[in-house]
């Protein structure tokens, strides 16, 4: 049996990204998919990380953490975030291997239930060595949603041109015409 329909507003962003944006706001209300171990099953089969990894307790405070750490870093400064990224980080290492399909990394735990948190943590990580200038908050002052800017140009602003873009041009507009 899968797991509710995810009800963020936004999804399919990287992994670390997508741990930020199990907080949004709807109707200026901040809302929270982790509150428990059945919002968590919803995050982790949106991700498709619900093969091998079993929601529980435990799993949703270390992804709980996972994410303040991660909020930290991108909302916040580089030296607050870094020491608590880190570690979520501790929790785990790659091995490396060949195979016949080439080379492979596994990631080595030190408790399974720190899977999806310290992956979410590394992929933060991916995402800083490869493109750090395209990880973006919306700028809506009420959205709290995070995405990576793939626009050829780079110049995205909002999380979704139809919602918050499209407020944001409706309040321009709006102070416009208000004035004239």
């Amino acid at each position: 049996m899968s797991a509710p329909r995810d009800p963020r507003p936004l999804t399919g962003e990287p992994l670390a990204l997508d741990l930020l944006n199990t907080r949004w706001m709807s109707e200026g209300t901040l809302q929270d998919l982790l509150t428990d171990v059945d919002g968590l099953a919803v995050w982790l089969d949106s991700t498709g990380l619900s093969d091998g990894h079993t929601p529980d307790a435990a799993m949703l405070r270390h992804v709980r953490q996972a994410r303040e750490a991660l909020r930290t870093a991108v909302d916040g400064s580089p030296e607050e975030g870094a020491p608590l990224v880190d570690a979520v980080l501790e929790h785990g290492r790659i091995r490396i291997a060949l195979t016949l399909q080439g080379p492979v990394e596994h990631p080595e735990l030190s408790d399974p239930a720190w899977g999806p948190g310290w992956l979410a943590a590394r992929d933060y990580l991916e995402l800083l060595s490869t493109a750090p200038d395209r990880i973006r908050s919306c700028a809506h002052d009420s959205c709290v949603l995070h995405f990576l800017d793939t626009s050829r140009n780079g110049t995205r602003r909002w999380c979704s041109m139809a919602t918050c873009g499209n407020r944001a041009k409706a309040s321009r507009h709006y102070a416009r015409t208000k004035d004239a």
